[in-house]
């Protein structure tokens, strides 16, 4: 397949854009170019590589934090007070609620987005060969957040705490009535404006998954492009300068991300 991108680009790049699938119906895995239509199939390389990422993040912070000293840090350490600083003063900023919950989400959601988005700096013929030298199986995409099923679920994780927060502040009938009150505040109005409410607060989700994905897919795509339509020795000159300009984009929507997190969560637990 390697072999084939410069006299085939347009199969080169069709088998990049393919997901390593898993049908859950016969725990198997679904050959590239064979199409299921049944619900219960999964992008088997995102859940895996979404996975092993949260736990090199949780595990890296946690032995990290049994290291830490109060004296002198060292660099790794400095880099990660940055890190606890800079998403603190946001959190400080932006949520005007008192919530334990708020801070270590922002942190989990800023790093774990940003460990995805940095996946597709790696070379895109990387893991696919590694994986088609010992496992016999060549489609795998590596960065989970250009998977549309990834952000919108995380996204939906996101929804789901407004939702507890809105509930938990403000109670049912307080809920209700902001759906129904906002933003004419007459009774006539009420079916009015829940219908209006309702778009605005499933378009939170929707807008927050897909806004991830389409930067994270358009970047990755570009990368494959450029190795699927130039030979080897000319690629540099493209995929250096774009993965500099990439760097400043996985940070971006990291921080896109986090910051909306904590936004749509203060607005669900102030009261009117």
């Amino acid at each position: 397949m390697f072999l084939e991108k410069i006299s085939n680009p347009q199969r080169y790049i069709s088998h990049h854009l393919n997901h390593l699938q898993m049908d859950l119906c016969n725990f198997k895995i679904i050959q590239p170019g064979n199409i299921s239509s049944h619900f219960w199939i999964i992008n088997l390389d995102s859940i895996m590589f979404s996975f092993v990422l949260g736990c090199f993040f949780l595990m890296f912070f946690y032995i990290l934090g049994k290291k830490i000293t109060i004296g002198a840090p060292n660099k790794l350490q400095t880099c990660i007070e940055l890190i606890f600083e800079f998403v603190s003063e946001n959190v400080k900023n932006m949520y005007q609620g008192n919530s334990v919950l708020i801070a270590p989400l922002s942190l989990t959601v800023f790093v774990w987005v940003f460990l995805m988005n940095l996946m597709d700096l790696i070379p895109i013929d990387f893991f696919p060969f590694i994986f088609e030298r010992f496992f016999q199986i060549s489609t795998v995409r590596i960065v989970p957040s250009s998977d549309v099923n990834i952000t919108l679920a995380m996204s939906l994780g996101v929804f789901l705490l407004i939702l507890f927060y809105s509930f938990k502040i403000k109670g049912l009938n307080g809920f209700i009535r902001e759906l129904t009150l906002q933003p004419f505040n007459h009774p006539i109005f009420s079916i009015f404006n829940f219908l209006l409410e309702l778009v605005s607060l499933l378009s939170k989700p929707i807008s927050l998954g897909l806004r991830l994905f389409g930067n994270m897919y358009s970047g990755e795509m570009i990368f494959i492009l450029i190795s699927g339509l130039l030979p080897w020795w000319s690629q540099c000159f493209l995929n250096v300068p774009w993965a500099i300009f990439h760097i400043l984009i996985i940070f971006l929507q990291s921080f896109i991300f986090m910051v909306l997190t904590i936004v749509y969560l203060s607005i669900a637990s102030q009261t009117h």
